[in-house]
């Protein structure tokens, strides 16, 4: 299956080289993969693509975490509390549409062209959603299983622990790896608007000096970073749910 796959992606590439070089797509539009192979190499060997790779990591890690660390146990009470959920559910209705876009005017003046304000983004982007899965996955928990526990004397606290958080642990967590690839997303919303380096900003300056092959290379480049990312996340998500086994 890998060699198939494999195959297709060089094929692909080949159709894409050959229509560059004989003249069926102007390279200016669309740059040849040559061209985009040989600027991302020059830009490792100056040192300038590692640090944009690493100032969107940063961002995305930054406003990802501090999402989850507020999604998660805000959303296992709200599932575990059908009052409170009533309560906070016209917020989070009017929270979950709204676009990582949306924000931008407001953070920056909130906090101005500075880091805080990409965190802000990705927070503000990815925070509703992840509450969502986190609120389904503890609903999503067997009631009887909770009753059993309740029955034999568990305390509100050890159902909490025994009980839901490990049986919304999965659920969670595949929720959680849909978010990380919304917190790219996020980001580079942020970075097109504002922002002195970053994948986005690489974007948008080649696009500013019509360099596509510059617009290209940060485009693969987020599509090689999301891989990447996610495949770590597999091997979190692999490690800590080693009793699914």
């Amino acid at each position: 299956m890998f060699a198939t796959g494999a195959a297709a992606v060089l094929a692909f590439l080949a159709i894409w080289e050959a229509a560059c070089r004989t003249g069926s797509v102007d390279p200016i539009f669309l740059p040849p993969p040559s061209a985009v192979l040989d600027r991302g190499l020059a830009m490792v060997a100056d040192g300038t693509l590692l640090g944009h790779v690493l100032a969107s990591a940063r961002r995305v890690m930054a406003g990802f975490l501090a999402a989850t660390a507020v999604a998660i146990p805000l959303g296992i009470f709200l599932g575990t509390s059908r009052y409170a959920r009533a309560a906070f559910d016209p917020i989070l209705s009017f929270l979950r549409p709204l676009p990582s876009m949306s924000w931008i005017p407001l953070s920056l003046l909130w906090f101005g062209i500075t880091e805080t304000q990409k965190y802000s983004i990705v927070f503000m982007g990815t925070f509703a959603p992840a509450l969502v899965y986190v609120i389904d996955a503890t609903r999503n928990v067997d009631p009887l299983l909770v009753r059993a526990a309740q029955n034999l004397g568990a305390s509100r606290w050890q159902v909490m622990r025994e009980v839901i958080l490990p049986g919304s642990l999965p659920q969670i967590l595949s929720g959680l790896k849909v978010i990380l690839g919304l917190a790219w997303t996020c980001v580079i919303s942020a970075e097109l608007v504002a922002a002195r380096e970053g994948l986005g900003f690489l974007i948008m300056n080649g696009k500013e000096f019509f360099q596509t092959e510059v617009v290209v290379l940060g485009m693969v480049l987020i599509s090689v970073t999301v891989l990447l990312t996610d495949f770590v996340f597999r091997l979190i998500e692999n490690r800590v749910l080693r009793w699914q086994r």
